[in-house]
């Protein structure tokens, strides 16, 4: 029997890897000719924890920057691209907040134990996802398919964690409850302080699905996450990042309800959906009110589908239309929209995918967009060719449009990727080797204005931004897995990552982009001596990069190595532990802001 954690290769031995990415319906992941990652339970519970990045780092072409410890704020890199040009969906919600400057989504606010499934593109796909999949997207899934899980964990700075799901019938009625609460002391946030700065979250999920008549069901879900994180500031007379009293409340709230048709030749589903994030700031030193407060808010509505309208031939197509708005304790409410519609034409046969698809959005503020993909994927026996072609956009965001910075005038970030490889799965080894390049214009960018009184400056004295960024990163992914019998199992990922800033006429033309490392690595081993033991070691290996556009602030390379451990006592309840980062590297992934050293952490879980 394999090990609990197995690297997942999307190939013909992961059939059961279920995405929604390459076309917006479901369907097995290896079809795709698209660079696509699927993990599952099983993986997260080998992995263990809280933290939702352990997992990601396991996938090749990611890379991730923390200012500080767990709940701090996080981005997500695919393939080298901004952190905020990821798109994220959860319970098919998106949930990037529109209050943020870059619109994006801090991964510092998802945890993983109540989590089902992680799908991971890596590659751009606004022709079926619309603006901001520019770098990727990545879709996760709450809940269970037992009737009752619960799991809980202790270990370093006081860290306590504890999850508990279940998934029922009534008539032809199935529902899906999740909670769980993290809290820690944590580490300071300032790599130089030594206060520690602690975190807690409660997070709430559920489901439910109605069956209506055969084929037809309806579906309602909804999420709600509270979070308090202790951070450090810039405090006077030095402002520089140090010890501080200073703490953030964070209330994410997302839900959807529709419709979902499956029968015959047609697969349709209808969706509203809505997502809201409220962040207050507070400094005691400044008295007890907020100091800075956010809302964003997004409403949808939209329609996927696919039709097979003949033999090896279907048609995926869909259309939305989004609402936004966002304030601030400085900007009143601001409001814009999108909408857009797509079709793709799909061949598939046994041995050969062709894929091909176009996209028009108009948005209230910038206007239209049209987006075109395309991907294929051909077998020769145990090797698989695949290629995709994928155009993203970005919009830009209600912070950047119409706040005191903003710019009515921008444009939507845009790029063109493009990847090519080759699968291979012989006898007990499977490989994996991807081609791939990004060219994005048009990257939004802080201009400051002090001292400027001339064009976009002369109304914005304090800054404002405008598109004047280009970028391009190229390179090699590999990952792969190897029986190795006797109960070992072995698996990896690595990129070969080249990250070039190339704006025109900027003083950081041809620098490397910040906090983009050249080389990425993970190489995992497992080990299964009985049926019930589990053992596992993670080694971590990322180079030396840069924390700012000029290249003068480097990065340090590290390497951290986990060992993990299962042993189920019965068919029911399982004891695991581990040790991360047993050497206590000390190192940063943005630069002044600590990262733990050596933790042990022990847990158990049930399911029934």
């Amino acid at each position: 029997m394999l090990p609990a954690f197995e690297f997942r290769v999307i190939d013909e031995l992961a059939e059961s890897g279920i995405t929604v990415l390459a076309n917006g319906v479901r369907e097995p992941a290896f079809t795709s000719g698209k660079s696509i990652t699927v993990f599952d339970r099983q993986n997260m519970d080998s992995v263990q924890g809280a933290d939702l990045t352990r997992l990601l780092e396991r996938a090749p072409g990611v890379t991730l920057s923390r200012n500080g410890g767990p709940g701090n704020f996080t981005a997500v890199r695919v393939r080298g691209a901004e952190g905020e040009q990821l798109l994220v969906v959860i319970d098919g919600v998106r949930v990037a907040d529109p209050a943020s400057p870059g619109g994006g989504f801090d991964f510092g606010n998802l945890l993983m134990g109540n989590l089902a499934k992680v799908e991971l593109l890596r590659s751009a796909n606004s022709t079926i996802w619309g603006s901001q999949a520019l770098g990727g997207v990545l879709a996760v899934t709450t809940g269970s398919d037992d009737t009752l899980t619960a799991s809980a964990e202790y270990g370093a700075h006081d860290s306590k964690y504890g999850t508990i799901g279940t998934r029922f019938s009534a008539g032809s009625a199935t529902f899906n409850l999740q909670a769980a609460h993290f809290a820690t002391d944590g580490i300071s946030t300032a790599a130089t302080g030594t206060e520690p700065d602690g975190f807690r979250q409660t997070e709430l999920a559920a489901h439910a699905t109605l069956d209506l008549a055969p084929g037809l069901s309806a579906f309602a879900s909804g999420r709600y996450a509270d979070g308090r994180l202790e951070i450090d500031g810039f405090p006077a007379p030095d402002y520089t990042l140090a010890d501080t009293a200073e703490y953030q409340d964070t209330r994410q709230r997302s839900g959807a309800a529709g419709l979902h048709y499956a029968g015959g030749a047609l697969d349709v589903t209808a969706t509203a959906s809505l997502a809201d994030t409220e962040r207050d700031s507070f400094d005691p030193a400044l008295g007890t009110d907020a100091n800075y407060t956010a809302d964003g808010t997004s409403e949808r509505v939209d329609l996927r589908g696919q039709w097979h309208f003949a033999r090896l031939l279907a048609l995926d197509f869909g259309g939305e239309r989004e609402w936004m708005r966002f304030s601030t304790l400085f900007d009143p409410v601001h409001r814009t929209a999108i909408s857009g519609g797509y079709a793709q034409l799909e061949y598939n046969d046994q041995k050969l995918h062709l894929a091909a698809g176009l996209r028009r959005d108009d948005h209230r503020d910038f206007g239209g967009e049209w987006s075109l993909g395309a991907d294929t994927a051909y077998d020769f026996g145990p090797v698989r060719l695949h290629a995709s072609y994928g155009e993203g956009f970005k919009a830009p965001t209600l912070f950047q449009l119409l706040s005191d910075y903003g710019n009515a005038a921008l444009q939507p970030e845009r790029s063109r990727s493009y990847d090519a490889g080759i699968r291979a799965l012989v006898g007990p080894v499977s490989l994996d080797l991807t081609a791939f390049r990004r060219d994005t214009r048009g990257q939004i960018g802080f201009v400051p204005c002090f001292g400027d009184t001339t064009g976009l400056s002369a109304a914005r004295p304090f800054g404002t931004y405008d598109n004047i960024g280009q970028a391009r990163t190229q390179g090699i992914e590999v990952e792969g897995q190897a029986n190795l019998g006797a109960g070992f199992t072995l698996g990896g990922a690595y990129t070969l990552l080249d990250s070039e800033d190339r704006s025109a006429g900027s003083a950081t033309f041809s620098n490397a982009l910040a906090r983009r490392p050249r080389h990425a690595g993970m190489v995992t081993i497992d080990w299964q001596p009985r049926y019930s033991i589990r053992l596992g070691a993670d080694l971590r290996a990322v180079s030396r990069s840069y924390d700012d556009a000029a290249n003068l602030a480097p990065l340090d390379g590290y390497a951290t190595l986990t060992l993990r451990a299962e042993w189920d006592a019965d068919e029911h309840f399982t004891l695991f532990g581990r040790i991360e980062n047993l050497w206590d590297e000390r190192y940063q992934t943005a630069a002044g802001y600590g990262t733990p050293g050596r933790g042990a952490y022990v847990g158990a879980r049930a399911r029934f």
